[in-house]
C-alpha cells in the first residue's frame, strides 16, 4: 500500500506543534515550541499571549518538522489542523495558516478533534511497536489541564465512534494539580513538580474524603426530555441521569480542601518564603523544592496526589466494568505522571485488563497525535471545506 504522509498542526493551547506522520503509523518528525517561559510569571495561560506566540512560532516550527521529515511541501499527501476544543484565539492561528496552505498545495485538509488525537497518540505508538491487535471496545480516559473525559471508542472500519460516559463537572484534573501547586507556592506548571515531590511526602497524612457528586448533570437530559423522545414512535433505550454519575468527575472540592488545610494549619507564612526562595533560584531542580518544602507541605503534596490518583482511577476501572471493556488507554497530560501510570497498571492487571498509555512526549499536547487522527479521515475522504473555523467548545463523538 503506498504510504501517505500527513502534516499535523496543534495550536489549541499553549504549545505550537507540527509533525509529518506517515501512514497514521510512523512518526518521521514531531516539534513542538513550548509556551512555559511566556506564562510562567502568570501563573496559568493567558489566552491573548498564547495567540500571540503562535503567530511568532507556526511558520518556523511547521519548516523544521519537514526540514526534520526530509519531506517538501509538494511532497504532502494532506494537511491537518486541530479545530478544537481550545482557546479560540490560539485554534484560529493554527487553522488560518492550515488553510492557507492546503489552498497554496491544493492539498486536501481535514479538522482533527484535539481530544481525538489524544486517544489516537496511543494508537500510533502501539502500531510502531507492531501491536495491531487491540481488543474493543476501549474505554479512554483522556485526562488533561484542560479535559478530564471518559470516552467509550469503537472501530468501523477505518472510522472510529465515541461515546462520552463520564467527564469532569467543573475542573479538570490538571488543572486541580496546578491550582494546588500555584496555592503552594510551586510554580507553573505545577503538575510535574507534584509528581516529582509526592515521593518524598506521606500519602496518608492527610484525609481527603472522596468527591461527592450529589446532583444530576445539568448536561444529561431529563427523565422528561427523554419520555418525550419516546412520543411519536421514536423510542430510544432509556439513559437516567444517574445511570452515568458515577464515572463523573470534579475537583472543586479537593481543592477547597487544601485551601482550608493551609489556611487552619497556618502554612501562609511558610508558602510566603517558599515562592521567595524560588524565585531567586530561577529554573528550579528537585533538590531546590526539597530544600524550600517542609515536611508538612510534602504530606500535603502526596496526600493530594494520592486522593486524585485514586478517584481517576476507580471511577475509570468502575466504567469499565459496567461496560464490559476490553481494552484501557490513559492519555492527555496528566498521564505523564508517575503515581498514576504504577496504579493503573497494578489495579487494571487485578481486572485483567491491558491499559496503554502515550510515551510521555505524546502524552502532551503534539501534532503526531493530529496527524495520526487524521489517517483514517484520509481514508474515508473526510475533508474539511475551507470555510470551517475554530471551536472552542467542540465535543467528541
Amino acid at each position: 500500500m503506498t504510504s501517505t504522509f500527513i502534516l499535523g498542526i496543534e495550536s489549541s493551547c499553549d504549545e505550537t506543534a507540527a509533525a509529518v506522520v506517515r501512514s497514521g503509523e510512523e512518526t518521521i518528525s514531531n516539534v513542538v515550541a513550548s509556551q512555559i517561559a511566556t506564562h510562567q510569571p502568570y501563573g496559568g495561560v493567558v489566552p491573548e499571549l498564547a495567540s500571540r506566540e503562535h503567530l511568532r512560532a507556526i511558520v518556523p516550527v511547521v519548516r523544521q518538522a519537514l526540514a526534520e521529515a526530509n519531506r517538501t511541501y509538494e511532497s504532502l499527501d494532506a494537511l491537518a489542523v486541530t479545530q478544537g476544543p481550545g482557546l479560540a484565539g490560539a485554534l484560529l492561528v493554527g487553522i488560518s495558516y492550515a488553510k492557507a496552505l492546503a489552498f497554496a498545495l491544493e492539498k486536501p485538509l481535514i479538522a482533527v478533534n484535539h481530544l481525538e488525537g489524544h486517544i489516537h497518540a496511543v494508537l500510533l505508538e502501539e502500531r510502531q511497536k507492531g501491536n495491531r491487535e487491540l481488543q474493543f471496545p476501549v474505554l479512554a480516559l483522556v485526562v488533561s489541564g484542560g479535559h478530564t473525559h471518559l470516552y467509550l471508542a469503537k472501530q468501523h472500519g477505518p472510522n472510529w465512534s465515541y461515546e462520552n460516559i463520564g467527564h469532569t463537572r467543573d475542573d479538570a484534573a490538571g488543572e486541580a494539580f496546578d491550582k494546588v501547586a500555584k496555592l503552594l507556592g510551586l510554580g507553573y506548571p505545577g503538575g510535574p513538580v507534584i509528581d516529582k515531590l509526592a515521593p518524598h511526602g506521606d500519602a496518608r497524612a492527610v484525609k481527603f474524603p472522596p468527591s461527592q457528586i450529589k446532583h444530576s448533570d445539568r448536561k444529561t437530559p431529563s427523565r422528561e426530555a427523554q419520555s418525550a423522545e419516546t412520543r411519536g414512535g421514536r423510542a430510544r433505550t432509556p439513559v437516567t441521569p444517574q445511570s452515568h454519575s458515577r464515572f463523573d468527575f470534579s475537583y472543586s472540592g479537593i481543592k477547597t480542601a487544601v485551601l482550608r488545610y493551609v489556611e487552619t494549619h497556618n502554612m501562609a507564612r511558610s508558602i510566603d518564603e517558599r515562592r521567595r526562595g524560588l524565585a531567586e533560584v530561577g529554573k528550579a531542580s528537585l533538590e531546590d523544592y526539597l530544600a524550600n518544602c517542609d515536611e508538612q507541605t510534602l504530606d500535603l503534596i502526596a496526600s493530594f496526589q494520592r486522593a486524585m490518583v485514586d478517584d481517576l482511577v476507580s471511577k475509570t476501572l468502575a466504567a469499565a466494568r459496567q461496560r464490559h471493556v476490553a481494552t484501557l488507554f490513559v492519555t492527555g497530560g496528566v498521564a505523564a505522571n508517575n503515581e498514576l501510570r504504577r496504579t493503573f497498571e497494578q489495579e487494571a492487571a487485578k481486572e485483567g485488563l491491558p491499559v496503554y498509555f502515550p510515551s510521555r512526549p505524546l502524552s502532551t499536547d503534539n501534532a503526531a497525535m493530529i496527524a495520526a487522527a487524521a489517517y483514517p479521515k484520509f481514508l474515508a475522504k473526510d475533508f474539511a471545506a475551507m470555510d470551517f473555523s475554530a471551536e472552542a467548545g467542540m465535543a467528541l463523538k
